[in-house]
């Protein structure tokens, strides 16, 4: 079991900003109903919401950071921040963040991080995070801790960036999106070591498909550890589910803005 050792990151002391926080009851995967929609959910600890800022609607007034804290609902850490005009706001932490740091959202803000800017102003190789797919919508992409999406080209009033997934992507021009890249990068390396940890965190137990039988799914029968017997993984419902087979809807609204579709598996 492996953790991290937040005292070398996260600010002494600090407790959540209460006008920032809220009650949150959880689904645990399930429906309005009460049905089973999204197994292996449930149980966990209770938490308090974090309500973090991703519209960056406060433009050209400058802003201090003032503590760094974990936030239970997220991998990346948070950042309360501090405007000039008074107001707090929760917003993600960048990679290299310490307290006391200064950051503004501005059309005309230097290219370093944390400042936000639109991406027609990003030169390319820049790294980016909290990105919107349209203007004024709010950060939508690369969110998670230690994730980062580079600006590859500007071309007729889109510009092109290069997604974690190795996806590149066209998103117009005028959208906003931050400097730099999510904090937390050793989030990736945790081991939860044990099951009591997984329930902490709302995980079920997952049983696999090859242990049960084949009216409960398509992997199961046969004797003892026999192979699933058919050439793709598929899941409980017969679909098509990793080792690198395309999932994605066929005629999705998106598809035409990707320039690049995502590379799987050894070819990653």
């Amino acid at each position: 079991m492996t953790g991290i050792n937040y005292r070398e990151v996260l600010t002494r002391g600090a407790k959540p900003h209460k006008p920032l926080t809220e009650g949150y009851k959880q689904a645990h995967g399930r429906n309005h109903h009460g049905r089973i929609t999204t197994r292996h959910k449930g149980g966990g600890v209770k938490r308090a919401y974090r309500l973090v800022d991703f519209k960056y609607d406060k433009k050209d007034i400058p802003a201090k950071i003032e503590t760094i804290e974990y936030d239970p609902y997220r991998s990346s850490f948070i950042s309360l921040v501090c405007y000039r005009d008074g107001e707090r706001r929760y917003v993600l932490t960048s990679k290299g963040t310490k307290e006391g740091d200064t950051f503004v959202v501005s059309a005309d803000a230097p290219i370093k991080p944390n400042n936000r800017l639109p991406l027609a102003k990003m030169p390319v190789g820049t790294f980016i995070y909290n990105i919107e797919t349209r203007p004024e919508a709010g950060a939508k992409l690369v969110r998670s801790a230690g994730d980062h999406a580079e600006v590859v080209a500007q071309d007729a009033g889109y510009t092109q960036i290069k997604l974690p997934s190795t996806e590149i992507r066209k998103i117009h021009s005028s959208a906003w999106a931050s400097v730099g890249e999510v904090g937390n990068e050793e989030h990736r390396l945790v081991t939860i070591g044990k099951a009591g940890r997984a329930r902490w965190m709302s995980k079920r137990p997952v049983t696999r498909g090859s242990v049960m039988n084949p009216v409960d799914h398509p992997h199961g029968g046969g004797e003892g550890k026999s192979p699933r017997g058919m050439r793709r993984q598929k899941t409980k419902w017969g679909k098509p589910a990793g080792k690198g087979q395309k999932t994605r809807t066929p005629k999705k609204y998106s598809n035409k803005l990707i320039v690049s579709r995502r590379k799987v598996g050894k070819r990653r």
